[in-house]
């Protein structure tokens, strides 16, 4: 397998949800949205203003809301695959370099999706984590909690890849997107004025349940203005 030059996070999303969690997430990244394509037209692509896309659609004909990741190397055949612990993940073909600037919107606040967290339960720790680092070739380091570990990010990569050890003690390894904030409160109340609701509040993140499709994130990391 290739190490990834690029990650793309694709939302799963049930039929029934589809297009409403679709418009949410257009209104979230301010993205526009590309033409469908596939069998079904079941595929799309949010467009960034500037820089390469990294976050896809799916309309998924069965099973839950959910994200998973493609990995893209020049000349790669495509292949689905699942991780250790079952998290689907597919290898494509791609050529994509230039990582999108945060967005910035009328109150100054920038924000941008960046990362997109695996959550393991803790039998199946310790294999995703090493599962993940030779999957991409990144370095494998301690988070800020004794619950997370991250793989160190390369120059131009899009998403960052948080993996945490969840409290439940079996289950599903699925994955979460999260979005870095200027302010975080201004972020969440923004989302809520999309329709989104608090679902938990941490110290240094606030899960929300959006109107439709997948939980996610709002963290307290600050965006990078650099998208190099």
């Amino acid at each position: 397998m290739h190490p990834p030059t690029w990650l793309t996070a694709f939302l799963d999303l049930p039929a029934d949800e589809f297009d409403a969690a679709v418009a949410f997430w257009q209104a979230v990244t301010g993205y526009s949205l590309s033409a469908y394509r596939g069998e079904r037209e079941e595929f799309a692509t949010l467009l960034p203003a500037a820089g390469d896309a990294f976050l896809r659609v799916q309309s998924v004909e069965s099973g839950p809301a959910g994200v998973h990741l493609d990995l893209h190397a020049p000349d790669q055949v495509f292949e689905v695959r699942r991780s250790p612990g079952g998290l689907a993940y597919c290898l494509v073909s791609g050529t994509e370099s230039e990582r999108p600037a945060p967005t910035t919107w009328e109150d100054g606040n920038r924000s941008q999706v960046d990362q997109v967290c695996i959550d393991i339960p803790p039998a199946l720790w310790d294999d995703e984590c090493a599962f993940w680092a030779s999957a991409t070739g990144w370095e494998l380091v301690q988070g800020g909690r004794p619950e997370f570990r991250r793989l160190r990010r390369p120059a131009r990569q899009p998403l960052n890849i948080l993996l945490q050890r969840l409290d439940e003690p079996d289950g599903p390894v699925r994955a979460h997107l999260d979005l870095s904030a200027d302010d975080r409160a201004a972020e969440v109340r923004r989302h809520e004025r999309l329709g989104a609701q608090v679902d938990r509040v941490h110290e240094g993140w606030t899960v929300m349940r959006p109107p439709a499709g997948p939980v996610y994130c709002v963290t307290g990391r600050v965006p990078s203005a650099d998208p190099t």
